[in-house]
C-alpha cells in the first residue's frame, strides 16, 4: 500500500471498527420472516455505507424475498472493471446457550470480533467497501472500475441472485467477478481457492401404510417404511466408500499425477485432523487422501432421518412415513440436473417391496473452477505475497457458494476468491468471530491486489 492509503486507514482504523460493530449488530437473519425488517435495515446500512465511501448510482433493489444492494465507480477508461460480489445476510444464532456473550452484542476479545456474521460474511464484505473509500477519500480514484452487487439471500441459496443477474447482466457486466467469503489456509499461509464443489440436495420420503400401526398386530406382515429407507439408503454406497448410482461418475476427471502432487504440496497433517475431531479412524473413498476426498471427488451423505416414535420411552409402532435428507458434492464436469437424474432411476430400481418413494429435490449449484495461472488469478497471488511475505497456496474447497458458477455463467466473466478469514472463526457456529489483524492484512491485500489488477 502506498503511504497515503496506510496512513488513511491506520487513521480511521477506530470508526471502521465502530462501524463494523454497528453492522453487525443488526440481526440479518434471511431464512427468519420475523426478521424481514433487520434484513432489510442491513440493505440500509450498506448502501449508506457506499454512498459514504464515494460509490455512485447506490440502489436497492427489491425482489420476491430479500433486496439487493448495487453501487459503482465507473471512472477509469482503459481499465478492468471488476464486480464484487458479497452478502450482508447471516445464519441463525441457536444455539444460542453456547454463546460467550450475545450473538448480536459484537465483543472485543483476544484480538477478534464476536457475533453472529463477524466472518460470515459481513467483515470481509465491509473490507471490500473500506478499501474502496480509502482509494477515493485519499486520490479520488480507483485504480479499476468497479460495482458492487451485495445480497440477503445467500444463506438460503440465493434464490432470487440468479434472476437478477440475468435481467441486470448489461448494468452489472464486468471483466471479473471478487469475491471474499471463505478462509485461509492458515493465519500465516494465505491461499487461493480455485475450485468449489457443486451441490445436489434432496429428501427421499418413504410411505408405507396409511397410517401407524401396532407392531404386534402388523409387524412382519406389512412393510415398515423405516426399514426400507435404511435398505434403499444402503444401496447408494459401496463397500468401498464410492458411490453406487450408477453413471455418478461418468462426468468426473481422474485425478492425474500432476494434481496429486499439487496436493501433496499442501501443508496437511491428517493425524492432526483425526486428534482434533476425536475419531480413530479417516475413512471415504479408497485409494485417495482425505483433502483428495473433500475437496476433488464427489459425494453423496445422509443429513438426517425422520420417522416413528422420538420421544421417551418406547411406542411400539410401525411408522407410516420415514424421510432421509440427502446432498451430493459435485466436482468437475457434474450437473446436478442429470445427477438428480441418476438418483432418481437408482431409487425407482432399489425401492423395496410393499412401500412408495417420493424424491423432492432441494437446493442444487454447479461445480466451479479456474486455472492457478489465469491473469487474476496471479494478480491476487501478488497481493498476498506482497503482504504475508509468501506466495499463496492454491487450494480446492469441498464447500459449495452455488451463485459462484452462475456469476461465471452468466455474465461470462473469471472469478477471484480472495478469502481473508481464518481457519476455526466458528461460522455457522457459536462465538463465531473475526481476526482483527485481518482487518489490516486485508485492507492491505485488497489495495495492493487493485494495483496489480490496473
Amino acid at each position: 500500500m502506498t503511504s497515503s492509503l496506510t496512513e488513511y486507514a491506520s487513521r480511521e482504523r477506530d470508526r471502521y471498527l465502530a462501524e463494523l460493530q454497528d453492522f453487525l449488530r443488526i440481526p440479518s437473519i434471511s431464512t427468519s420472516s420475523e426478521h424481514k425488517s433487520d434484513v432489510l435495515r442491513a440493505a440500509e446500512w450498506l448502501a449508506d455505507a457506499l454512498r459514504q465511501a464515494g460509490l455512485e448510482h447506490v440502489e436497492i433493489f427489491r425482489t420476491e424475498g430479500h433486496p439487493i444492494v448495487y453501487g459503482d465507480w465507473l471512472h477509469a477508461p482503459g481499465k478492468p472493471t471488476a464486480l464484487i460480489y458479497g452478502h450482508y445476510d447471516v445464519q441463525p444464532a441457536d444455539p444460542l446457550e453456547e454463546w460467550n456473550a450475545p450473538p448480536f452484542e459484537p465483543t472485543i476479545r483476544d484480538g477478534k470480533i464476536y457475533a453472529r456474521g463477524a466472518t460470515d460474511d459481513k467483515s470481509q464484505l465491509f473490507l471490500h467497501v473500506k478499501t474502496v473509500e480509502a482509494f477515493l477519500k485519499t486520490g479520488g480514484q480507483f485504480p479499476v472500475n468497479v460495482k458492487f452487487c451485495l445480497e440477503g439471500e445467500e444463506e438460503i441459496a440465493s434464490p432470487n441472485l440468479p434472476r437478477f443477474l440475468e435481467s441486470h447482466a448489461d448494468m452489472l457486466r464486468a471483466d471479473l467477478v471478487v469475491i471474499s467469503d471463505g478462509t485461509m489456509l492458515g493465519k500465516d499461509t494465505p491461499s487461493i481457492c480455485v475450485s468449489l464443489r457443486g451441490l445436489c440436495g434432496f429428501e427421499l420420503e418413504v410411505q408405507g401404510a396409511s397410517t401407524d400401526l401396532h407392531s404386534g398386530m402388523y409387524g412382519g406382515g406389512v412393510a415398515n417404511p423405516l426399514t426400507a429407507l435404511v435398505r434403499l439408503l444402503a444401496t447408494m454406497h459401496r463397500e468401498d466408500g464410492s458411490v453406487a448410482v450408477e453413471g455418478f461418475y461418468d462426468k468426473v476427471d481422474p485425478l492425474d499425477e500432476e494434481k496429486r502432487k499439487a496436493f501433496r504440496s499442501i501443508p496437511f497433517d491428517e493425524e492432526a485432523v483425526k486428534r482434533q475431531l476425536g475419531v480413530p479412524e479417516l475413512t471415504g473413498e479408497a485409494g485417495y487422501t482425505f483433502l483428495e476426498r473433500t475437496t476433488a471427488r464427489p459425494t453423496l451423505e445422509l443429513h438426517g432421518i425422520v420417522g416413528g416414535y422420538q420421544g421417551e420411552g418406547t411406542k411400539t409402532v410401525i411408522p407410516s412415513k420415514a424421510v432421509a435428507k440427502l446432498t451430493c458434492r459435485l466436482v468437475d464436469r457434474q450437473d446436478p440436473e442429470e445427477i438428480m437424474q441418476l438418483i432418481e432411476r437408482h431409487v425407482k430400481r432399489h425401492t423395496p417391496p410393499g412401500v412408495t418413494v417420493k424424491l423432492h429435490p432441494r437446493d442444487k449449484g454447479k461445480p466451479f473452477s479456474i486455472s492457478p495461472e489465469h491473469p487474476y488469478i496471479q494478480a491476487a497471488a501478488k497481493a498476498y505475497e506482497a503482504v504475508y511475505g509468501k506466495p499463496p497456496v492454491y487450494i480446492r474447497s469441498g464447500g459449495s457458494i452455488p451463485i459462484v458458477e452462475t456469476f461465471s455463467s452468466v455474465l461470462g466473466a473469471p472469478v477471484v476468491l480472495i478469502d481473508l478469514g481464518l481457519p476455526g472463526e466458528n461460522l455457522h457456529a457459536p462465538n463465531e468471530h473475526f481476526h482483527l489483524e485481518q482487518l489490516d492484512k486485508g485492507i492491505a491485500t485488497l489495495c495492493h491486489f487493485w494495483r496489480v489488477l490496473s
